[in-house]
C-alpha cells in the first residue's frame, strides 16, 4: 500500500469510528505504528483529525435535531427532555471528555449538538479526548511491537 493511501485509509477509518457507523480506527492505527513506516506523530495527528470532524458531523446532525425540537413546545417540556437538559448544563461540557469511549461517546456527542454546546469549545474538549486515546493507542501499539 503506498503511504497516501494507507494515511487517507487511517483518517477515513477514524472518520467513520466517530459516526454512528461502524469502524475500527484503532486496528488502522495499531497497523501503521506497529509497521513503523511512518512517523507516530503523524499518525496520531491524522486518526485525531479524522476522528475529530467525524464526531463534528455528529455534532452537526445534534444541531439539525435540535432545531427541530426547540419548535416543539411539547418535548420542550416534558419531564424527559427537562431533566437531560438539566444534566447536560450541569455535567455535559465535560463529558465529552468521554466522546471517544465506545457505545456512549456517540450520544454524548449529538446531545451536544442538540443543547447547542458551542462548536470552538466542542472541538477543543473532543479533540483533547480522542488525541489523547490515540496516544495510548499508538504508545500501546508500539510497545507491543518492540517485544
Amino acid at each position: 500500500m503506498n503511504e497516501a493511501g494507507a494515511l487517507f485509509g487511517l483518517f477515513l477509518s477514524a472518520f467513520l469510528a466517530a459516526t454512528i457507523l461502524p469502524a475500527q480506527s484503532e486496528l488502522s492505527l495499531g497497523y501503521l505504528v506497529m509497521r513503523s513506516d511512518y512517523s507516530m506523530v503523524v499518525l496520531i495527528l491524522i486518526a485525531s483529525t479524522g476522528n475529530t470532524l467525524g464526531a463534528v458531523v455528529n455534532w452537526a446532525i445534534g444541531r439539525g435535531i435540535g432545531k427541530s425540537v426547540m419548535r416543539l413546545a411539547k418535548i420542550q417540556a416534558s419531564p424527559r427532555y427537562q431533566g437531560i437538559t438539566r444534566w447536560y448544563q450541569k455535567y455535559g461540557r465535560w463529558m465529552l471528555l468521554l466522546s471517544w469511549v465506545p457505545i456512549i461517546g456517540d450520544p454524548i456527542t449529538v446531545t451536544a449538538g442538540v443543547l447547542r454546546e458551542p462548536l470552538r469549545s466542542y472541538i477543543l474538549i473532543v479533540a483533547l479526548a480522542k488525541t489523547s486515546r490515540y496516544i495510548v493507542i499508538a504508545l500501546f501499539a508500539e510497545k507491543f511491537a518492540s517485544g
